[in-house]
């Protein structure tokens, strides 16, 4: 299609791959149609949150009116409101995020995640929170280190609007601003406390430059005529069908296409072309820039690139279009992408790769942007909420897998001489395990290397230090305390600590806070396990409600149930006695230590230590906490965090550094790696724990 009103030269690149259904680069997929209409969404259910506890027990559960953990997930339905057909909008995890069918079963969050919701329609929309269409990963994107930073964001952003919410509308010393509130946010470590420390540390939207995925059609940047229904996703041209020559409105999505993607795409399926009778669809589908005009069809304006469906030109910013490919129509789904690696953009048809319809898009910032000129023509788009016609992920797939051939490719000899690529990741190898106090397998280890060192090459050392006296003992020392938090022994992690390292939790105050705590999780844990086990030998007078059992212990009726005697069940009866008997002696015991440590804090007003106890008192408010959304604290994963920080500050007491040398080695190539992909380079297609740490 030509501009009715000329602007400038023309400036589309040559072609350089191979184009149409024959080139066989990329094939379509057997059934694009299916693919686009979808199916029928699952809301996921709520999360209900923790009964109203009253008792004897209930001023240290209700003690902090400051915390929002639990509060009630008001979860939105994603009702599409499409006239054609019903669009599928994937299924919903816990956290409110929509998955496309295809791929959906294939991610999921940490079991113990929180679930988390979202809300209105201002703000961050888009895979950052606060959309009708809500939180959603594109599929080509899931595994990216752009994703993992966007849901990072997104839980961190809801986690604040759901305490403000609840700071705001709730009143001092009520369980919905107490114990069942709040929210830490810790996620079981993958690799060591790697995890543990970037989760601490999540980022917030507006950190380091981190844009949101478009997710719909901006109201606010369209041209009069064109309304926008069905959540933001549909488009339909309402104006008068007798308009001037050169008006064809078009309009923008919400936000920019994000480089740190690397690749950015998203489809648009043509509804209806226009008004009958009327030669070609005279759409255009593409993307522009911020200051670009939407009186007329991207492609046309200056900023602007499209493909349009009347001609199957390209156009870039002027009036002369280049021959690219097909013409499409009703039914027809067109897909848009952007390399920001080779700054080159490209589209497809029903799911066939059309190649690369421009070049040097250099320091673009464009949103994805479409335009129409027929009465009655309708667009609805496809931002990543379903799954897309054209097999997109395997494009990132393959870019993925050229740079990590690249990456491969790079000698390493001389990256810390004298040592060899082998003799260096053998020096980072036991340099970790005596760092973490490993000391008889890091001696192992070194034994093993030097042998076999020997048997290649007789009489040659390897160049692996030993340990010497003073940093075996130091070693052991600290594996035996880091063993005991491991085993759930909190108060003999807390003897050997203060018996040889008498100075680290004074200069501490934050990890001995955390190491009472985690010795109260400890015990409820046992009464859990105590209280179950006498469960599964049909000892009912220790199953029931923990109030029931706390009101007992406070207001000191503490009388046993007498047990049904059966004539030769004497054994039977003796050993749930005394079940029964522990049980009440170990929540005794338990109830104390809370009222305890509530007191000895009483007097620290920070909110982390404010939240950490509400948090840890939320549970008393379940019969079975390990059936509830608070079993997450008594999982075993949650004494390593605690373990490694108390490590690491006795490693700084002796003037050692705090994290072994593998450590910092990746911590400095997750940061190389993203100042390489801010700008959409080749770092956007890594993900350094995800491929190089599984």
């Amino acid at each position: 299609m030509t501009n009715a009103l000329p602007q400038g030269s023309a400036r589309a690149p040559p072609i350089s791959y191979a184009t149409g259904p024959s080139s066989g680069v990329l094939p379509r997929r057997s059934s694009y149609a299916s693919v686009a209409a979808g199916t029928a969404s699952a809301a996921s259910p709520q999360t209900q949150p923790p009964p109203a506890v009253a008792g004897a027990f209930s001023h240290l559960i209700n003690a902090n009116p400051l915390s929002p953990m639990y509060a009630q997930n008001h979860q939105a339905e994603h009702n599409s409101h499409t006239s054609h057909r019903a669009f599928d909008s994937g299924t919903r995890d816990s956290d409110g995020t929509t998955i496309p069918g295809s791929w959906g079963k294939g991610v999921g969050m940490a079991a113990h995640s929180s679930p988390y919701a979202y809300g209105g329609n201002h703000g961050l929309l888009g895979g950052i929170g606060t959309s009708t269409n809500g939180f959603f990963r594109p599929s080509y994107l899931r595994e990216s280190k752009y994703m993992e930073r966007l849901e990072a964001a997104h839980k961190a952003k809801v986690a604040a609007q759901r305490e403000a919410s609840s700071a705001h509308s709730s009143a001092p010393g009520s369980l919905s601003t107490s114990s069942s509130s709040v929210s830490l946010h810790r996620m079981a470590p993958s690799h060591r406390g790697m995890t543990y420390e970037i989760v601490e540390h999540q980022p917030l939207v507006d950190d380091d430059g981190l844009t949101p995925l478009p997710s719909r059609w901006a109201e606010a940047d369209k041209y009069g005529g064109l309304e926008i229904a069905g959540d933001g996703l549909e488009v339909r041209y309402t104006g008068l069908s007798k308009t001037h020559e050169h008006e064809a409105p078009a309009t923008r999505a919400d936000h920019p296409m994000p480089p740190q993607c690397g690749i950015y795409y998203y489809e648009v399926t043509i509804v209806a072309k226009g008004k009958e009778g009327m030669i070609g669809s005279m759409i255009g589908v593409g993307f522009s820039g911020s200051k670009a005009s939407l009186e007329r069809l991207p492609g046309w304006e200056p900023d602007s690139w499209a493909y349009h469906g009347d001609d199957g030109k390209s156009f870039a910013g002027e009036s002369t279009g280049k021959s690219y490919g097909p013409t499409f129509t009703t039914g027809d789904v067109v897909g848009c992408g952007v390399n920001f690696m080779t700054k080159t953009a490209f589209f497809t048809k029903n799911g066939v790769f059309l190649g690369n319809a421009f070049r040097h898009l250099t320091d673009v910032k464009v949103y994805p942007s479409i335009g129409m000129k027929r009465p009655g023509a309708q667009l609805s788009v496809n931002f990543g909420q379903r799954p897309f016609v054209f097999d997109i992920d395997g494009i990132m797939a393959r870019e993925k897998l050229s740079i990590g051939e690249e990456v491969s490719s790079v000698d390493v000899a001389k990256l810390h001489p004298p040592l060899s690529e082998t003799a260096l990741i053998q020096e980072l190898v036991a340099q970790f395990l005596a760092h973490d106090g490993y000391v008889e397998t890091a001696k192992a280890f070194t034994e093993e290397v030097r042998s076999e060192a020997n048997a290649l090459k007789p009489g040659q050392d390897t160049l692996i230090d030993s340990l010497d006296m003073g940093e075996d003992l130091d070693a052991v020392n600290r594996q035996g305390i880091r063993a005991a938090i491991l085993d759930g022994d909190i108060d003999k992690a807390l003897k050997h600590t203060n018996a040889y390292y008498p100075h680290v939790l004074q200069n501490n105050p934050q990890i001995y806070f955390r190491l009472r705590c985690r010795k109260f999780i400890e015990m409820i844990r046992q009464c859990t396990e105590l209280l179950a086990g006498s469960a599964g030998k049909g000892n009912k007078s220790t199953n029931g409600n923990y109030m029931d059992i706390y009101d007992d212990v406070f207001e000191h009726d503490m009388e046993l149930v007498d047990q049904v005697n059966n004539g030769d069940d004497w054994d039977k009866m003796e050993t749930e006695e005394a079940d029964h008997s522990r049980y009440q002696s170990l929540m005794s015991d338990t109830l104390q230590y809370g009222q305890e440590l509530r007191i000895e804090f009483k007097e620290d007003r920070s909110k982390e230590v404010n939240d950490a106890l509400a948090e840890i008192f939320s549970l008393f408010a379940y019969e079975d906490p390990r059936k509830s959304t608070t079993a997450p604290l008594l999982d075993q994963t949650g004494r390593v965090p605690v373990a490694e920080e108390l490590n690491s500050a006795i490693l700084v007491s002796l003037g050692k550094s705090s994290s072994a040398a593998i450590e910092r080695l990746y911590q400095q190539a997750e940061v190389l790696v993203g100042d390489i992909s801010d700008d959409g380079g080749a770092g956007a297609f890594i993900n350094v724990r995800n491929d190089f740490l599984r």
